[in-house]
């Protein structure tokens, strides 16, 4: 997915380092990130090995505060979401590490996903400039979803994902979709207003949810937000729609509808909870919008990032 043209400024050299040390791989990977940033030139002003996840907003708000010319978040989707807002208006830079467990922000950017690899393109990338998602006033970076994501959510096991990574997840993922109905929802673009049969919902930023590349048309340059509905009226249609788009087949976009726009309005007979970048944190009826060029991270060179 190609993203805006990178300027000729360099990544700045002197960064704030924040890790979830409850992260898929932040505990153990928090001392090997310090040595390869130091390695690669860049100083820590703060390198700090977060255990409390519900701090690391205001960690990063305090060290955009003062100044800090970059700050890199080390964690999965959750942390990164939960990070951009206190970016949004100033001139820090946003970096990652990508040490969660679908990490689709970091595949959005063309980030790699081991850690050499992310300090590398934090080392000698480029700063570039692009669009957040936002539902209601929150801002989010990758993907919010209703359905049966937001269920997962809400009834992981905490230490799941952390022992089992990815098949874990899957694994609850399939005992709850089993409790999973489908809903009715409505969907205004300010131009139509259409009401259906759904399953899932992505409003994304960008064109992966849970690593897997589901929303071709989003990207974090467009100006747009996508809202993505997988229609129907019974689970097998959601399994369907997942089967078809791992494999990339063409039948898969006959599985969906999707809507784009700057603002659009969600809404369901009764409320109904909405996960973004994996946390929930909000419910229908909501307004998903696109922040235009929004904040500047730390992404790959035009020869990795096409």
């Amino acid at each position: 997915m190609a993203l805006c043209q990178p300027v000729s400024d360099p990544l700045p050299r002197t960064a704030a380092l924040f890790v979830n040390a409850k992260s898929r791989k932040g505990h153990h990977l928090f001392k090997d990130a310090c040595q390869l940033l130091k390695e690669a030139g860049i100083e820590l002003t703060i390198a700090k090995a977060i255990r409390k996840p519900s701090t690391m907003p205001d960690c990063v708000k305090h060290a955009v505060a003062a100044g800090a010319p970059m700050v890199i978040v080390g964690g999965g989707d959750g942390s990164i979401s939960c990070s951009v807002d206190h970016v949004v208006g100033s001139d820090t830079i946003f970096a990652i590490l990508p040490l969660g467990t679908a990490n689709s922000f970091a595949r959005t950017l063309g980030i790699p996903l081991d850690l050499p690899g992310a300090v590398d393109v934090i080392a000698n990338g480029r700063p570039k400039r692009i669009d957040l998602g936002m539902i209601d006033d929150d801002y989010f970076a990758n993907c919010a979803t209703l359905g049966i994501a937001p269920q997962i959510a809400q009834t992981v096991p905490h230490g799941l994902k952390a022992w089992l990574g990815r098949p874990g997840y899957l694994l609850w993922a399939a005992r709850q979709l089993w409790k999973f109905k489908a809903f009715r929802l409505t969907v205004d673009t300010g131009s139509k207003t259409e009401t259906m049969d759904a399953v899932e919902v992505r409003i994304a930023n960008g064109p992966y949810h849970g690593g897997v590349e589901l929303v071709d048309e989003a990207a974090v340059d467009s100006g747009r937000i996508v809202v993505q509905v997988v229609t129907g009226e019974t689970r097998g249609h959601l399994i369907w729609s997942w089967l078809l788009s791992v494999l990339r087949h063409r039948e898969r976009k006959k599985t969906t509808i999707e809507f784009e726009g700057r603002a659009i309005r969600l809404s369901t007979e009764t409320p109904m909870p909405i996960s973004i970048d994996g946390e929930v944190l909000a419910e229908t009826p909501v307004t998903a919008r696109v922040a235009r060029r929004a904040i500047r991270v730390a992404a790959p060179g035009p020869s990795r990032a096409g």
